[in-house]
């Protein structure tokens, strides 16, 4: 049963902060995936060790191979934070750049070599990936966000289970979450659902959003789940509905 989690940058990182881990909740997160480590793949947001020099570089508006370096290189830090911790937990793991594996076209993603990815899992090694810049075949080049990401591994890899942890309870509507969104749903609330709170280049709720109903029309159904409650990242890799479950109208 092949897994697909994304953890959010907002649980990893101080979004409010350039630069800034929040090791605690990285060594919690990481023992919680070591309860259930097999056949997942890992994505994890890229916080403030993305937006903030994406933001200062312009990207993706503005072409600046300065940028793209630097960004990348932030980004990874905190790939390699999360890949050591889970490697202390016990789970055998490897890095995966999205940077030197996959190329967009209009800011989505138009190619993605799949295979070492694929004989990771094969091999009992769990594939860590995260929001990175990327080569945009149209633009020169675009942010790939954990979003984006966890969208084409979950129809990709027709994962069985695609789990979405953030620091919310879940689609909020009225101040409460709501169990199940479809379209018919998104289209009554979607005025309600704002971006993120702190500096985000990738869209927020609505960005999550909008990139898994577009899954849940292939008939894969995620779950959009609170991760910083501890717990519920063993939970969601079970197949438990944590938080708000997107799926296809009947």
């Amino acid at each position: 049963m092949t897994r697909v989690l994304k953890i959010g940058g907002s649980i990893l990182t101080d979004k409010s902060r350039e630069l800034t881990a929040r090791p605690e909740e990285i060594t919690r997160v990481a023992k919680e995936i070591a309860s259930h480590p097999d056949d997942v793949v890992l994505v994890h947001g890229a916080g403030s060790f993305g937006h903030f020099p994406a933001k200062k570089y312009d990207l993706p508006h503005e072409f600046n191979r300065a940028g793209l370096r630097v960004t990348h290189n932030c980004v990874a830090r905190l790939c390699e934070k999360v890949v050591e911790a889970l490697s202390l937990a016990g789970v055998e793991c490897l890095p995966v750049h999205p940077l030197s594996c996959l190329l967009l076209r209009d800011g989505r993603i138009d190619s993605f070599f799949m295979e070492p990815i694929k004989e990771m899992l094969k091999n009992g090694i769990m594939p860590v990936l995260h929001g990175d810049v990327a080569m945009d075949a149209a633009g020169k080049a675009a942010i790939v966000s954990g979003d984006h990401l966890i969208a084409y591994l979950g129809k990709a890899l027709q994962a069985e289970v695609v789990a979405v942890g953030s620091n919310v309870d879940g689609v909020l509507f009225s101040g409460r979450p709501l169990s199940r969104i479809t379209r018919k749903e998104f289209s009554v609330v979607q005025s309600a659902i704002g971006g993120s709170a702190s500096a985000d280049v990738t869209g927020g709720m609505r960005g999550k959003l909008l990139e898994l109903l577009d899954l849940a029309d292939l008939g894969i159904d995620s779950v959009i789940f609170n991760a910083g409650i501890e717990g519920n990242i063993a939970r969601a890799l079970k197949g438990e509905c944590v938080g708000t479950r997107i799926g296809r109208a009947n």
